[in-house]
């Protein structure tokens, strides 16, 4: 696994990054996906040279203007302008924003109590690791079926690529696993010795299926969208969730799922005992 996060982002986002979006022509002989590196030198104001070096990991120490520069020839989201200047803050090796703080296993009672007030919404807490360290009820009737709550803790990262049930739950596992790999990419990654330990664990029992999507995700994971579950005792589900982040502090993030359609929503109320459109379906 490559260690030049900052370099494989940057080009990411630059092959993304159509000559249209940009106001450039495009061209019938155009090969090079997205924007040609002199394109994006010269929209940030930098050299091809020095842009070079950044992406192939040569140069990891960009100044601040330059960053901002990139960041705005990319036309990056809010989001993505925090993780570019994340990844050029660990690209040294040496910085770490988490230290050596060990992933957070405890859960507030407030927290818990806002898991319970969810109910009965299918809910899951996790940590940086994607440790689950609590659910609602709700969420245990769609997970204990399908094998994800097995272990001591469970872990959603090591469900999705080590046990096979999880290709049988996920109708569309390729994206899942495309999401998990960008969750453990958002933070420093290899630099967390906590992270590293899981990423080397996966890519012994997952092999290419991990290492091939670390080779070639920027993180960034989606906060919202919609997966498809096949549930043994309903058949598919589609499932809208929505993802909150906890405070610093606590290090943990919220999962909340709602049924996507009337079909989920009705099968959900069945799982639950409850009346019909106890949890009514959410839309785009």
């Amino acid at each position: 696994m490559s260690d030049n996060e900052l370099g494989m982002f940057l080009r990411i986002r630059r092959e993304a990054v159509t000559p249209a979006d940009v106001g450039l022509p495009t061209g019938p002989r155009r090969r090079t996906p997205g924007l040609r590196r002199a394109e994006l030198a010269t929209l940030a104001g930098v050299s091809v040279e020095y842009l070079t070096r950044l992406e192939q990991g040569r140069d990891r120490h960009p100044s601040a203007p330059v960053l901002a520069a990139l960041a705005g020839a990319l036309r990056l989201t809010a989001s993505e302008r925090i993780h570019l200047h994340r990844l050029s803050k660990g690209a040294g090796g040496g910085f770490n924003c988490m230290g050596d703080a060990t992933p957070s296993r405890a859960v507030r009672p407030t927290v818990r109590a806002l898991l319970d007030r969810l109910e009965p919404a299918p809910a899951v807490l996790l940590n940086r690791l994607s440790e689950i360290l609590a659910w609602t009820a709700g969420y245990e009737r769609l997970a204990r079926p399908i094998g994800l709550l097995d272990g001591s803790p469970p872990n959603l990262a090591r469900f999705v690529f080590a046990d096979e049930r999880a290709r049988i739950a996920y109708l569309d596992w390729d994206r899942v696993a495309d999401e998990q790999v960008a969750t453990l990419k958002q933070g420093p990654f290899l630099a967390d010795r906590h992270i590293a330990m899981l990423a080397h664990e996966l890519t012994v029992t997952a092999g290419a299926a991990f290492t091939g999507r670390v080779d070639t995700l920027p993180g960034l994971p989606a906060s919202s969208g919609v997966t498809r579950l096949f549930h043994p005792g309903t058949g598919e589900l589609r499932l809208a969730y929505e993802t909150l982040d906890l405070p610093a502090d606590d290090d943990l993030r919220l999962i909340v799922h709602l049924p996507a359609d009337d079909a989920t929503s009705a099968a959900l109320d069945r799982l639950s005992g409850r009346r019909p459109g106890a949890l009514r379906a959410v839309s785009g």
